[in-house]
């Protein structure tokens, strides 16, 4: 896939260098780029988690725009309210594990229980800091095996610049966001008319231009699919937006954090055919997909087949490349994994840590692909190196 060379370089650089200030990304649209390669429709979704977060701190700029330099069919990011009311990607409710929040200790006394999906949860809330207060962090890498010499070097960004690194993309390059936690969200922050976290969020991507059913003409232009584990909220934006929304299926232990609804009653084909009025697809935890007992995978379940006969898409999350997260099954292969998931398994998307290793997995498994213009010079370039080889091979 061909891909702006100094796109990503000049402006992760500028990230680095320019950390300090705020902001640090232009608002849509500085840059104007026109004819842009579309999206690819015709092979399943590369849906970068969080950005690269393999590689970057997560939900950050730098990571975005790494995943986008790497291939990634959508940037993937959760959605959560400041104090004040700006809605800014960022995962986990409290800022304690992603970000450096400890290490300021004007913020000491902002530390606070709520209950957050039944359970008391403490923390230094995002909703109990003004976007203004939310920029002087610096988020830190979540997992301590994965490169640290990022952290402290990227701001939190919010929805409106994480829309910003789409549309400034050489070519079109779709978003994921989530309506994460709506309950607690409504609970804390309180929006002016009786606004809901919902509506705020539905008109930031109207602000923007993000339109469309699937795979219509303005979707194309723009794509998105929204995502939340809350089907309440799936229900009520539905009368917002025409836009593809992705109903997420947590793990067979927890309930949905609206309804307080059984995984079993959710995946059930009664289920599956009422919320298919709403969503184009379903997000499962990929555990739940194919059980895993003593690290090793045991026997599908039928969960993939019944969503496609209800006409639903499945993305399943979340694909890692570190041998702790790959079942014994794929021999410390994220390749492997892919393989098992796309071919054997047949879903529509993957949520993934390692944009590119899904990227190059795509790439190497269907070289000739539909998506590149020039099918000839690539067809030429592997016999190419199947001749080299081979002349290794008998020089060897």
């Amino acid at each position: 896939m061909a891909l702006t060379a100094n796109f990503v370089p000049f402006l992760f650089l500028s990230l680095i260098a320019g950390c300090a200030a705020r902001p640090f990304y232009p608002l849509p649209s500085k840059i104007s780029i026109e004819n842009r390669q579309p999206i690819q429709t015709s092979r399943p979704y590369n849906i970068a988690h969080r950005g690269s977060n393999g590689e970057i701190p997560e939900a950050t700029a730098a990571a975005y725009m790494r995943a986008i330099e790497e291939g990634a069919d959508f940037i993937e990011t959760d959605i959560l309210s400041s104090k004040d009311g700006v809605l800014i990607c960022f995962h986990d409710v409290t800022l304690d594990d992603t970000t450096d929040v400890k290490e300021h200790k004007e913020f000491a006394n902002r530390k606070r229980t709520y209950e957050v999906q039944g359970v008391n949860t403490t923390g230094f809330f995002t909703v109990d800091f003004t976007l203004e207060e939310l920029k002087k962090l610096r988020v830190k890498q979540r997992y301590i095996f994965r490169d640290q010499q990022y952290n402290g070097k990227f701001p939190i960004i919010t929805f409106e610049e994480f829309i910003s690194i789409a549309l400034d993309a050489p070519r079109v390059v779709g978003i994921y966001p989530e309506i994460k936690n709506p309950v607690l969200i409504n609970q804390r922050v309180k929006w002016p008319d009786g606004k809901r976290f919902e509506d705020k969020f539905v008109e930031t991507l109207k602000k923007y231009g993000y339109k469309g059913s699937y795979l219509s003409n303005d979707w194309l232009k723009q794509p998105v699919f929204i995502q939340s584990f809350a089907p309440t909220s799936l229900v009520y934006i539905s009368n917002l937006t025409d836009s593809p929304k992705v109903f997420l299926i947590d793990d067979v232990t927890v309930p949905t954090q609206d309804t307080n609804q059984s995984y079993r009653e959710i995946t059930s084909d009664a289920y599956l055919d009422y919320i298919k009025d709403y969503v184009v697809g379903i997000g499962p935890w990929k555990d739940t997909v194919v059980p895993v007992k003593d690290n090793y995978l045991q026997t599908p379940t039928d969960l993939v087949a019944r969503a496609h006969a209800h006409n639903l898409q499945v993305h399943p999350y979340t694909y890692r490349d570190e041998n702790t997260f790959l079942h014994f099954d794929f021999h410390e292969d994220p390749y492997q994994e892919y393989d098992y998931w796309l071919n054997k398994i047949g879903v529509d998307g993957l949520f993934t840590d390692f944009t590119g290793s899904l990227h190059r997995f795509q790439e190497w498994t269907s070289p000739l692909s539909r998506h590149d213009s020039n099918n000839e010079g690539k067809a030429s370039k592997i016999l190419d190196k199947i001749a080299w080889l081979i002349a290794s091979y008998r020089n060897g």
